[in-house]
């Protein structure tokens, strides 16, 4: 009987000290203010993996660092998971990060789901062509003609909003996309103006931009619903970042 009273205290003592782990866990990561953010890794300038340094870098990701600067006072307390556009709202909604930053446009399909910061960044629809290409804008596109584009965007929907009869295969990233293009597995790639500079700027020639914006494309950054008081804190992040300086040297390092 006392093996098995003994036996009976060691496992609660077991249980309490693994608790003890889990809260002390807890309490650092409350004290270190630390904040998740879902980024990308394949959006060159906003969010991708550098095999040099194995840092994740880009406009994105320094904006977020600014932010969380500016709320726990070191940007070291960002940390980030990759997320693409299918997976970031399901990892936001599962508590797996604190905040999207991820090229995301503003909708009021999304707003259903997120809530959106303020705008951190305006951008627009248009498209990417091989350099010997006779397409010059949207109206040069036939129903034949194949536009390649990103799942889990609004691309393509706003695509066909515009083009009723646009024929469009939606790939599962950026670099899949432009991939099927220079196999030529569609005539163009449509995204917007700046994902679309920065792919132009990893394959120098061979490539161009043509027609204007046709869309435009406000990003914000997104947390769940129910964190009011951290979204009006992102937003007044936002707005020191403009009045400091910090802003403007995160733009003319990441945009051309």
């Amino acid at each position: 009987m006392k093996k098995v009273f003994s036996l009976a205290v060691l496992f609660l003592l077991s249980l309490l000290i693994a608790v003890s782990i889990i809260f002390s866990r807890a309490n650092i990561e409350a004290e270190e203010q630390i904040i998740y953010w879902g980024v990308p890794i394949d959006t060159n300038l906003f969010g991708y993996y550098n095999i040099a340094n194995g840092e994740i870098e880009g406009f994105d990701v320094d904006i977020a660092k600014a932010i969380t600067h500016e709320l726990t006072g070191d940007e070291a307390n960002a940390k980030f998971v990759e997320v693409n556009s299918k997976s970031r709202v399901p990892m936001l909604k599962n508590g797996n990060i604190d905040a999207i930053i991820a090229t995301m446009s503003i909708t009021e399909e999304r707003k259903k789901v997120v809530h959106f910061s303020d705008v951190y960044f305006n951008a627009g629809q248009t498209l990417l062509v091989p350099e010997d290409s006779t397409i010059t804008s949207l109206d040069d596109l036939g129903p034949n003609d194949v536009v390649l584009a990103v799942k889990g965007t609004i691309l393509a929907d706003s695509l066909r909003k515009i083009k009723p009869d646009a024929n469009i295969i939606e790939l599962e990233n950026y670099a899949e996309a432009f991939t099927a293009l220079e196999s030529n597995q569609g005539v163009a790639m449509t995204a917007e103006d700046v994902i679309l500079m920065g792919i132009l700027a990893q394959q120098p020639g061979g490539y161009k931009l043509v027609g204007e914006n046709f869309t435009e494309e406000p990003y914000g950054i997104a947390v769940n619903h129910g964190q009011e008081e951290f979204l009006e804190a992102i937003n007044q992040a936002l707005i020191r970042i403009h009045e400091n300086g910090t802003y403007e040297q995160i733009y003319a390092k990441w945009i051309p």
